[in-house]
């Protein structure tokens, strides 16, 4: 098997196991389990948990201490058997603490991953920038494969889901011991400060004006970025207790409907280095939260019947909401920020958005639907909570546009080409 092959194999599985739950855990949840909105806002917020802290901490053992590819299948084998546990899990508080443990062995791996492969590539010659984009997109692939083997296996609302994550899990752990040796990069070098290890010397950053305030909204749109997700496959599913849409293609095959928007973000992918020309980094990340307001306001008004193309058309925006913003801003900390401490400055942003913004929105959303969109009998008043959030997605763009100051170039914002001076630590 070449090496290329390989490591397609490693990110098919990689995404091939969060494909298999992600989307259809809510189902499970509320349709199944019957278990309140409040207590599944904490569920989803636990992979912002693990994510502030877990992915550091792994990458100092992987750089110091055991190889990455080692680590990396004992975290998935580790994860694959708490996967397995959960459909025995009978209480909210107890799903609470297995998905957090579970989290915590998946969150580093998404890192790990790249380490992995990019160092697997560099060792055999080959060039990561030309040659990981490719491999990486089986990745959505695989994510897009097991929302529509779930689907197609009639077990969205089932426990069933976790076996067949948890079976990729334990797969692809066993499969990551056969890949060529990583061993820890640092082994031999002095021992970093905990602070600089964990990439806590980029918290400096939040001292200049322009910086925080790009934190503070990558903060608040990271917020937002996992609610359809929560959310969306058992909104379409209760669609099923109205008769007249019993039986229609979204609502039996929720997730393929839903694995349009993983379709969707690798083609708008495609589309990113054109409206960074022709736009600029602020206007392609106002573009994302503009295109979030659609996204939600399109499932507000749209139905598996006449409005299925509503739901359709949420699903395609999808691509440019999530892509536009994760990508153009990591290319505005790229831009912003000194080479010692641009790795820091990612994770930083990544700790933003998939940390603190993920447990935020998880929590909030989770309360705020218990509380005031759920009625006495269960039901959900979705048109409420969809506009609810599409409501809160246009005040952030609108806020973003008056307090978040940057000048475009004529020139490419991804060269050599800056407006003003590169932030080091030691500038602010």
């Amino acid at each position: 098997m070449s090496t290329k092959l390989r490591l397609i194999v490693l990110s098919f599985l990689q995404f091939f196991i969060w494909g298999s739950w992600l989307i259809t855990i809510g189902a499970y949840w509320f349709q199944t389990k019957q278990w309140s909105g409040a207590q599944f806002g904490a569920i989803f917020s636990t992979m912002g948990i693990a994510a502030i802290f877990m992915p550091s901490l792994m990458g100092i053992i992987a750089d110091k201490w055991v190889n990455a590819e080692k680590l990396f299948g004992v975290l998935h084998i580790l994860g694959g058997i708490v996967l397995f546990t959960i459909p025995m899990v009978d209480n909210p508080t107890s799903m609470f603490w297995v998905m957090l443990l579970n989290m915590m062995f998946y969150m580093p791996t998404l890192a790990l991953s790249i380490a992995v492969s990019y160092s697997v590539l560099k060792a055999k010659g080959g060039d990561v920038v030309k040659d990981y984009p490719p491999i990486r997109v089986w990745g959505t692939i695989g994510f897009i494969v097991a929302m529509w083997t779930v689907s197609l296996l009639g077990i969205e609302k089932s426990s069933s889901q976790f076996y067949v994550a948890a079976a990729a899990a334990i797969l692809l752990g066993f499969y990551s011991f056969t890949l060529p040796a990583c061993p820890p990069p640092s082994r031999n070098a002095p021992t970093r400060s905990l602070i600089d290890a964990l990439g806590l010397k980029s918290f400096a950053l939040l001292r200049d004006t322009k910086m925080a305030t790009f934190f503070v909204f990558a903060l608040l749109l990271g917020a937002a970025l996992q609610l359809t997700n929560a959310y969306g496959d058992t909104f379409l599913h209760d669609f099923d207790k109205n008769p007249a849409y019993q039986g229609t293609l979204a609502v039996r095959y929720p997730a393929i409907i839903m694995s349009i928007s993983q379709i969707s973000e690798t083609l708008f992918i495609l589309a990113i280095p054109f409206f960074l020309r022709r736009f600029g980094i602020k206007q392609v990340m106002f573009f994302s939260m503009i295109a979030w307001v659609l996204r939600f306001g399109l499932f507000a008004y749209g139905n598996p019947g006449s409005g299925l193309w509503m739901i359709i058309l949420s699903c395609i925006v999808y691509g440019m909401a999530f892509d536009f913003f994760n990508i153009s801003g990591s290319l505005f900390v790229e831009t912003q920020t000194d080479s010692s401490i641009r790795a820091s400055a990612q994770g930083l942003f990544m700790m933003m958005t998939n940390g603190f913004g993920a447990v935020l929105g998880s929590s909030l959303s989770g309360i705020i639907i218990e509380k005031y969109f759920t009625l006495a009998d269960g039901t959900k008043e979705w048109p409420s909570i969809w506009l609810t959030f599409a409501l809160y997605s246009l005040g952030i763009a609108v806020l973003f546009i008056i307090f978040f100051k940057h000048q475009h170039t004529r020139q490419q914002e991804v060269a050599d080409a800056h407006p003003e001076p590169l932030l080091s630590v030691e500038q602010v």
